[in-house]
């Protein structure tokens, strides 16, 4: 018993034959611009280079990034330079002009380049504000000369130190948005995960709060992705590193 009527075999193949002698012609299709940004993570003990990408691709007027490569600034870190700040900007030459090559020359005046100092520039900060400003000085003398899109240099508040790594966190395990099948950008419809974040003297546990009278006032309200997310970070100060290492020496002697 035939499943198709031979004239519609006949008109099928006449049809793909029509086809193939139809000459054609290549659409050309615009590759999407990729941009670079550049942000000098200045922690306690190294400072590391992270270079990152993005195109015009945007998911509710918010960007979608990827790390595109880092570079790790030898020596120590920048508030190890109190009696020569002079060469704090002098150890970051290796790692900018390295970024250089990895950049296209085009783009590199329109490449923003940040830095952001961390907990022990925010600890002489308090201490000797004069010599954390020296530092501070120093650097964007360095960043000022490279031929990237300098925006500054600045030391982090704590609150927003944290408040960026829960951003992180989240946005790697996708729980702001993801790809579906079709390569579309869609909310992931998860929830949000909170963050632990282990120092050397001091813990921090950051998550969102729900909007109420109950939220604490010290909350940062971000807007990602066509949402807003008001996050807090509670502080447990002496459960840092340094001090679960003091009590288990403790422990070990007694």
């Amino acid at each position: 018993r035939e499943l198709l009527p031979p004239w519609l075999v006949i008109v099928a193949g006449l049809t793909g034959i029509v086809l193939l002698c139809v000459s054609t012609k290549d659409v050309p299709i615009t590759p999407l611009r990729i941009e670079y940004g550049i942000v000098l993570d200045a922690g306690p003990s190294r400072t590391i280079l992270f270079i990152y990408q993005w195109t015009t691709t945007t998911a509710k007027t918010t960007g979608v990034i990827r790390e595109y490569n880092s570079c790790l600034v030898q020596g120590p870190g920048v508030s190890s330079y109190l009696d020569s700040p002079q060469k704090v900007g002098k150890s970051l030459e290796p790692c900018l002009n390295w970024a250089q090559k990895e950049i296209p020359a085009e783009q590199h005046s329109q490449t923003p380049l940040y830095l952001g100092a961390t907990a022990s520039m925010r600890q002489l900060n308090l201490t000797h504000p004069t010599l954390s400003d020296g530092l501070l000085a120093a650097l964007t003398v360095a960043l000022k000369s490279s031929p990237f899109d300098f925006r500054g240099a600045q030391i982090l508040p704590s609150p927003d130190e944290e408040a960026f790594k829960w951003v992180a966190v989240n946005y790697v395990l996708e729980n702001f948005v993801k790809y579906n099948w079709h390569g579309q950008l869609v909310p992931s419809g998860k929830g949000m995960a909170g963050v632990l974040s282990m120092g050397g003297t001091s813990a921090q546990l950051t998550s969102r709060v729900e909007e109420g009278n109950q939220a604490p006032r010290e909350r940062l309200r971000l807007q990602l992705y066509g949402q807003t997310h008001n996050v807090y970070t509670h502080r447990c100060p002496c459960h840092g590193t340094d001090q679960l290492r003091s009590r288990l020496l403790s422990m070990l002697i007694q």
